[in-house]
């Protein structure tokens, strides 16, 4: 593994480090961390035994290639009947846990460990014709659109990028494919850019002005993948598939 190698490989299960190639003080902390919680000699360096450890360790972590079977990761009943155009997918910028501010805003949240967790508002009050408390998600694009949500990025920097105290995991992302592979379905939402997005994709794909949302336009676990186009079409990609 070369060092931003090593860095994505701990940013993945959980450890805040910037993905730079730089192994300062940071890195070094979340290696004698990783180290400790493993019983390997805490020593702070990515050598063979650590790295073999790390690969170990993601590779477990990884979810199974085997989707789970449709309808499991939103319950029906969170799912009633509704006019809706969209599902737009966002990170909380907060910790890896459901908070209640999270739960006003958002339909559905997934936690750090693929947890899915009801908003409070109905989905169906956000559909066009829906009655009800609202979920306030997106600038000027709440009716007709479903808000699904990362619990993650409390800190998260854009440029350099920086994951912050709760970086996005796997688990999480592998969830939102089949969260929203859920939703479309029962909604008969099709999966195009304009239908299935990012909030970091909405100023661009439909024309409504946002507030320099960033949301979801890196990957904690793969910082190889950078842009809300690139993170928009591997999630479509994803989805599509499950479909």
């Amino acid at each position: 593994m070369i060092p931003n190698e090593v860095q994505a490989a701990l940013v993945a299960l959980g450890y805040s480090v910037a993905v730079d190639g730089n192994i300062g003080p940071k890195t070094r902390d979340a290696i004698k961390e990783f180290q400790a919680r493993y019983s390997l000699a805490v020593d702070g360096v990515a050598g063979p035994k650590t790295i073999a450890k790390l690969q170990q360790v993601l590779a477990d972590a990884k979810p199974a290639s085997a989707p789970p079977p449709a309808g499991m990761a939103v319950p029906a009943h969170w799912m009633p009947p509704g006019r809706l155009e969209r599902v737009i997918c966002h990170w909380t910028a907060g910790q890896h846990r459901a908070s209640a501010l999270d739960r006003s805003h958002y339909h559905v949240l997934i936690e750090a460990d693929g947890g899915v967790v009801r908003g409070d508002c109905a989905i169906s009050a956000n559909g066009i014709g829906g009655t009800g408390p609202r979920a306030s998600h997106t600038l000027n694009c709440n009716t007709g659109s479903i808000g699904v949500s990362l619990c993650c990025m409390a800190g998260a920097k854009e440029q350099p990028f920086e994951p912050g105290k709760a970086p996005m995991t796997l688990e999480q992302w592998a969830t939102l494919a089949q969260v929203v592979a859920d939703l479309c379905r029962r909604y008969d939402i099709p999966v195009t850019p304009k239908t299935v997005l990012s909030h970091a994709e909405v100023q661009t794909n439909l024309g409504i002005k946002q507030r320099g949302k960033w949301d979801i336009s890196r990957l904690a676990f793969d910082p190889s993948i950078k842009g809300a186009k690139a993170c928009g079409d591997r999630l479509r990609a994803a989805v599509a598939a499950l479909l």
